[in-house]
């Protein structure tokens, strides 16, 4: 399985792009969270990804953070929810919104996204209440998404659970840097060892 990928970033036309590593080019489809946070074409990127491989194609997608791809791998197993539309479910709504919408229930947010009907929507907040309850959220609505995912990146990368991490982040003070929010992190869960 090709879980991550590294190379220059070559073509991007919403959702696919395609990734140079050392002379092969990936082509990946990425939802627009991920689209928008690219670099311009020529630069280097790093993707987690998922491989789908079917009958009839063989499927590379990719994520900025772990929790997209998280998320992703949830929604696929949702019965009636394939790769395109759980794509179509995180380029529609942000993962915020969906957690709240899953775990509160309120499935008419998720009408709102392209694709999604009213069966469709009660069968997700169904069958991910109980995956989406523990799973971290983002800190509050004034803080910068890419930053506190750089932050819970850095802490999974030196071996810190997704739920320890989405723990500390809720506790962090809004508009805090990079750095800062690592070493305040580290602190807290040196604590709750």
């Amino acid at each position: 399985m090709i879980g991550r990928i590294k190379g220059n970033l070559i073509d991007k036309s919403p959702p696919i792009i395609l990734v140079d590593c050392q002379g092969v080019g990936y082509e990946l489809e990425v939802p627009m969270t991920t689209f928008y946070e690219l670099p311009d074409i020529g630069n280097e990127v790093m993707l987690l990804t998922h491989f789908v491989v079917r009958e009839d194609a063989q499927l590379l997608f990719g994520f900025a953070s772990h929790q997209e791809r998280k998320i992703f791998r949830q929604l696929i197993k949702v019965n009636g929810i394939g790769a395109k539309v759980a794509l179509s479910i995180l380029s529609g709504i942000s993962l915020n919104e969906l957690m709240r919408a899953i775990n509160q229930s309120e499935s008419d947010l998720l009408v709102k996204i392209p694709g999604i009907g009213k069966k469709t929507a009660d069968r997700l907040v169904l069958e991910l209440k109980d995956k989406f309850k523990d799973m971290p959220a983002y800190g509050s609505t004034n803080s910068n998404p890419s930053q506190l995912d750089d932050i819970q990146n850095a802490l999974i990368g030196l071996g810190y659970s997704l739920k320890d991490t989405g723990n500390v982040l809720r506790e962090l003070p809004d508009e805090i840097s990079v750095n800062d929010g690592i070493r305040q992190a580290l602190k807290m869960l040196s604590k709750n060892l």
